[in-house]
């Protein structure tokens, strides 16, 4: 089936080789100009042309008039933790009267406090948590989710909760998704973390790569929770049994995380937020990309990564929400916006960073492009309720999209 989008208002379609670095200076670059046509046949972007020729070449095609609305790519959201039960909500009041997250999982919060909910909820009623969170995604505009396992941090329940997301990855007009392995979140309760990572090594990580289902692997490495030394045996591993990597890196402070994903050329390394500036260096030598998650010390009440050095050092980096119990939102636009409206990074910038450069991370399971609109990529693709691109990141707590198409298929919002 062919479908016909004419007169659209400007198409930010975030077309570039290889990932966006440093400061934007020449956004027509990436946007056309209002008066533009896409033609969808099925679920790919056949062609990109003026609406007056496209009309008259296509007239027999369906057609929708976007009355110069503009257009944006699905959005990718490369770091989320989907699937999970509970309620964590009583740690804010720890956190306000002083308690550092290590403290507070030594309080019986943190990570876990969720798993025991998790490991207990059913199947049904996993999925129906992941179905409900991907729906509030796809309302706000992305069509690609990364999610992680990491709530269950026993073999079973990571086993589980992985089959439940490769189902969820299966429904037609949700997100796809791209699962990682993260049973290295955290010790499990009334585990020491040496007992845990001996099990990960010779147990959980062998089922997880058996069962076939998880793309990547990642380790939360930071002091307290898994070391540098454990790290790598369990990415060393997971890379020998076919997984791609990534990281949890320098979130409280710097642990030396950052060397190790430049040493092992992790594909991202996520937080980053006390790294130092060699090792950000010598990742972004190492093709690594710093998955910078701005909701989670919005979340917190901390300060922010430093965002515009990395745009003066051009390095590579990305933006995800980083959904989870403690930062309880699936909006990339609201994320986009804690960029933009507290810490004067362009609207563009922000977008180049939750499409073009997290689809490098985390491909379609399609195998085509995405994160842009690209002829011969997948007819993923936002509509904005207004004629101003720029309104995609301005309206935070509300959708700024009138519809979506995901895989062909529009969404109307």
């Amino acid at each position: 089936m062919e479908r016909l989008l004419l007169n659209a208002g400007p198409i930010a379609h975030m077309r570039c080789d290889g990932p966006i670095r440093g400061n934007i200076t020449d956004e027509s670059q990436l946007i056309l100009e209002p008066g533009f046509a896409i033609l969808v046949e099925d679920y790919r972007i056949k062609k990109i042309g003026l609406s007056e020729d496209m009309a008259s070449e296509f007239s027999n095609v369906n057609s929708m008039d976007l009355e110069g609305k503009a257009v944006l790519p699905g959005l990718v959201d490369a770091h989320t933790h989907l699937l999970w039960a509970g309620d964590r909500s009583r740690e804010v009041t720890w956190r306000q009267n002083g308690l550092n997250y290590r403290q507070i999982a030594e309080k019986g919060g943190g990570i876990a406090a969720t798993v025991n909910p998790t490991r207990a909820a059913t199947d049904s009623e996993l999925a129906h948590l992941g179905v409900e969170r991907m729906r509030e995604s796809l309302r706000n505009g992305t069509t690609h989710i990364e999610a992680k396992s990491g709530y269950g941090l026993d073999t079973q329940t990571e086993l589980r909760l992985l089959s439940i997301a490769e189902s969820l990855g299966a429904i037609d007009g949700l997100p796809s998704l791209d699962l990682t392995w993260l049973g290295a979140h955290s010790a499990p309760p009334s585990k020491s973390l040496e007992s845990y990572h001996e099990e990960i090594i010779s147990e959980q990580l062998p089922a997880v790569i058996e069962q076939g289902i998880a793309r990547s692997a990642d380790v939360f490495c930071e002091p307290g929770w898994f070391n540098l030394e454990q790290t790598e045996e369990i990415l060393r591993a997971s890379k020998k049994g076919g997984l791609d990597l990534r990281l949890h890196i320098d979130e409280f402070e710097d642990g030396g995380g950052g060397e190790l994903a430049a040493e092992l050329q992790v594909t991202t390394a996520d937080h980053a937020h006390y790294t130092n500036d060699d090792s950000r260096q010598k990742m972004s030598d190492a093709g690594v990309n710093t998955g910078f998650l701005p909701g989670t010390p919005y979340s917190m009440g901390s300060d922010y990564p430093p965002f515009k050095k990395c745009l003066d050092n051009n390095w590579v980096w990305s933006i995800a929400s980083d959904f989870n119990p403690n930062c309880r939102t699936m909006s990339l636009p609201f994320i986009a916006s804690i960029l933009v409206q507290r810490n004067d990074i362009s609207p563009i910038t922000a977008l180049a960073a939750c499409t073009r450069n997290s689809a490098e991370t985390s491909p379609h399971p399609s195998g085509l492009a995405h994160g842009q609109i690209i002829e011969g990529g997948i007819a993923n693709l936002n509509i904005v309720d207004g004629p101003y691109w720029e309104a995609w990141c301005l309206q935070p707590g509300h959708s700024p999209f009138a519809a979506t198409m995901i895989e062909g298929n529009m969404i109307y919002h």
